[in-house]
Protein backbone atom coordinates (compact mmCIF):
# COMPACT_ATOMS: atom_id res chain seq x y z
CA UNK A 1 0.00 0.00 0.00
CA UNK A 2 2.76 2.50 1.04
CA UNK A 3 4.38 3.21 -2.53
CA UNK A 4 7.77 5.05 -3.24
CA UNK A 5 7.78 6.60 -6.87
CA UNK A 6 11.42 7.78 -8.12
CA UNK A 7 11.26 10.24 -11.46
CA UNK A 8 13.85 12.81 -12.85
CA UNK A 9 16.71 10.42 -13.92
CA UNK A 10 18.19 10.45 -17.33
CA UNK A 11 20.94 11.15 -19.23
CA UNK A 12 23.76 13.99 -18.36
CA UNK A 13 27.40 14.67 -19.28
CA UNK A 14 29.76 15.00 -17.03
CA UNK A 15 29.56 17.98 -15.35
CA UNK A 16 26.12 18.66 -15.71
CA UNK A 17 22.94 18.50 -13.03
CA UNK A 18 19.91 16.40 -12.53
CA UNK A 19 17.37 16.63 -9.84
CA UNK A 20 15.64 13.49 -8.56
CA UNK A 21 12.48 13.54 -7.11
CA UNK A 22 10.87 10.31 -4.70
CA UNK A 23 6.93 10.64 -4.20
CA UNK A 24 5.25 9.19 -1.11
CA UNK A 25 2.07 7.26 -1.49
CA UNK A 26 1.24 8.37 2.03
CA UNK A 27 2.83 10.96 5.10
CA UNK A 28 5.42 8.40 6.13
CA UNK A 29 7.67 10.41 4.50
CA UNK A 30 6.71 13.33 6.98
CA UNK A 31 7.86 11.52 9.84
CA UNK A 32 10.25 9.13 8.97
CA UNK A 33 13.61 9.23 7.83
CA UNK A 34 14.60 9.18 3.86
CA UNK A 35 17.45 7.75 2.02
CA UNK A 36 18.74 7.58 -1.49
CA UNK A 37 21.08 4.96 -2.31
CA UNK A 38 22.36 3.74 -5.92
CA UNK A 39 23.27 0.57 -7.47
CA UNK A 40 25.71 -0.59 -10.64
CA UNK A 41 25.27 -4.15 -11.73
CA UNK A 42 27.12 -6.47 -9.62
CA UNK A 43 27.99 -4.26 -6.86
CA UNK A 44 26.22 -3.44 -3.44
CA UNK A 45 23.48 -1.43 -3.23
CA UNK A 46 25.36 2.00 -1.25
CA UNK A 47 24.02 4.59 0.43
CA UNK A 48 24.06 8.27 -1.54
CA UNK A 49 22.49 10.60 1.22
CA UNK A 50 19.74 10.75 4.21
CA UNK A 51 18.02 13.33 5.95
CA UNK A 52 15.46 12.96 9.17
CA UNK A 53 12.12 14.20 9.24
CA UNK A 54 13.74 17.50 11.19
CA UNK A 55 16.34 18.15 7.97
CA UNK A 56 19.54 16.50 9.52
CA UNK A 57 21.15 15.14 6.81
CA UNK A 58 24.41 12.84 6.03
CA UNK A 59 26.01 11.95 2.98
CA UNK A 60 28.01 9.28 1.67
CA UNK A 61 32.05 10.14 0.89
CA UNK A 62 31.83 9.70 -2.50
CA UNK A 63 29.08 12.07 -3.37
CA UNK A 64 29.67 15.07 -0.19
CA UNK A 65 29.99 18.30 -1.61
CA UNK A 66 27.88 17.56 -4.81
CA UNK A 67 25.07 16.11 -3.92
CA UNK A 68 22.10 17.56 -1.50
CA UNK A 69 19.18 15.85 -0.35
CA UNK A 70 15.90 17.65 0.83
CA UNK A 71 12.33 17.13 2.00
CA UNK A 72 9.04 18.98 0.94
CA UNK A 73 6.94 17.40 4.16
CA UNK A 74 4.01 18.98 2.62
CA UNK A 75 4.30 17.38 -0.47
CA UNK A 76 4.98 13.94 0.86
CA UNK A 77 8.36 14.60 -1.46
CA UNK A 78 12.41 14.03 -1.12
CA UNK A 79 15.03 15.41 -3.53
CA UNK A 80 18.03 14.59 -4.50
CA UNK A 81 20.01 17.89 -6.62
CA UNK A 82 23.07 16.52 -8.39
CA UNK A 83 25.66 18.28 -9.19
CA UNK A 84 29.82 17.95 -11.34
CA UNK A 85 27.52 14.73 -12.18
CA UNK A 86 30.91 12.56 -13.08
CA UNK A 87 30.72 9.39 -14.94
CA UNK A 88 31.01 6.75 -11.86
CA UNK A 89 27.70 8.72 -10.44
CA UNK A 90 25.53 6.32 -13.05
CA UNK A 91 23.85 4.18 -11.79
CA UNK A 92 19.71 3.30 -10.50
CA UNK A 93 18.92 5.43 -7.27
CA UNK A 94 16.05 4.15 -4.83
CA UNK A 95 14.37 6.13 -2.42
CA UNK A 96 13.97 4.54 0.93
CA UNK A 97 11.74 5.20 3.73
CA UNK A 98 14.42 4.22 6.06
CA UNK A 99 13.00 3.01 9.44
CA UNK A 100 10.08 1.18 7.48
CA UNK A 101 12.01 0.29 5.12
CA UNK A 102 9.86 0.53 2.24
CA UNK A 103 11.95 1.14 -1.44
CA UNK A 104 10.95 2.72 -4.21
CA UNK A 105 11.14 1.09 -7.74
CA UNK A 106 14.00 3.24 -9.28
CA UNK A 107 15.40 5.72 -11.84
CA UNK A 108 18.14 5.11 -14.11
CA UNK A 109 21.00 7.75 -14.03
CA UNK A 110 23.92 7.82 -16.81
CA UNK A 111 26.68 10.10 -17.10
CA UNK A 112 28.43 10.42 -20.43
CA UNK A 113 32.32 11.64 -20.58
Amino acid sequence: QVQLVESGGGLVQAGGSLRLSCAASERISTIDAMGWYRQVPGKQRELVATITSGGRTNYGDSVTGRFTISRDNAKNTVYLQMNSLKPEDTAVYYCKAIRSGHWGQGTQVTVSS
